[in-house]
């Protein structure tokens, strides 16, 4: 009953307030905090900028995080872009590096043709140049040994294989006429081998040259060179005479290759250049 009591007046207390009047609210009771806080619609519109700035500032934080770390994705995506590349540009690098050693060894190969032809010419070079120093030695003997004429001035008065009654066989020199006491010349380089008087040769002059040819000298009046003596062309060695078997002052020129049988003085003379005075 009591409960019963209290309930019913509580709800009489209910009922005694007026009818029609709006029953007041009581003011909110808010801590001092809370009311520095703006509104529910200014906090949302501030959300929503910050949601749009947010997303401006998580982006240029990814691209400047890119730039800098390089995320894992855009590394991938790197990787795999470098990884397609690279075959290529490895298999132009093999093909310059082949290029390069093709062309390297082109060029030592040219190298080591130029120095061989080089060295091949310096070496004709110098053969030629000992051919050419042989040759002007060779020259300057030929010239040193050029024979001469005995004689300055002369007649030929009888020539090789001519026969006489004064001969016992044919003749077997060069008889070239001159005044007694003109001065002969040796024909050529050479030692004088024999001097002195010879029967019907009279007073002989023997001269060997380098190649062992025998020039006799025959007739002589006088004798300037000894035995032993060596001479060389155009060199004095006698005088004319008419000693021995001879009918007047003149010169028999002989000539023996190898001090064996004479051969024509006048062919001997034509071969080495010189051409008597027919």
């Amino acid at each position: 009953m009591g409960n019963h009591r209290a309930h019913r007046g509580s709800r009489r207390e209910v009922s005694a307030t007026p009818v029609g009047r709006r029953k007041a609210e009581k003011p909110s009771t808010r801590h001092p905090l809370l009311r520095t806080l703006p509104s529910a619609p200014i906090v949302a519109g501030i959300a929503a900028l910050a949601v749009s700035a947010g997303g401006a500032v998580t982006a240029a934080d990814t691209d400047l995080a890119g730039t800098v770390t390089a995320p894992s994705s855009a590394m991938a995506a790197a990787g795999s872009s470098l990884s397609s590349v690279a075959p290529a540009a490895g298999h132009r690098a093999a093909i310059v590096s082949r290029d390069s050693r093709r062309d390297a060894l082109a060029d030592a190969a040219n190298q080591k043709l130029i120095a061989k032809a080089e060295a091949q010419a310096e070496q004709q070079h110098a053969a030629l140049e000992q051919f050419a120093k042989a040759a002007e030695k060779q020259a300057a003997k030929i010239k040193e040994n050029q024979w001469v004429l005995p004689l300055a001035d002369y007649r030929v008065s009888a020539t090789f294989g001519a026969s006489s009654y004064l001969w016992s066989t044919v003749h077997t020199g060069l008889d070239m006429s001159a005044p007694s006491g003109s001065t002969i010349m040796s024909v050529a380089n050479g030692v004088v081998t024999e001097v002195g008087y010879d029967g019907s040769y009279g007073n002989k002059t023997v001269i060997t040259l380098d190649d062992g040819t025998e020039i006799w000298y025959c007739h002589q009046t006088s004798f300037l060179v000894d035995v032993g003596d060596v001479v060389r062309g155009g060199q004095p060695i006698g005088t004319v005479g008419s000693t021995g078997n001879s009918t007047g002052p003149h010169l028999h020129l002989e000539v023996r290759p190898g001090a064996g049988d004479p051969v024509d003085p006048f062919t001997a003379l034509l071969e080495h250049g010189v051409a008597p005075q027919l």
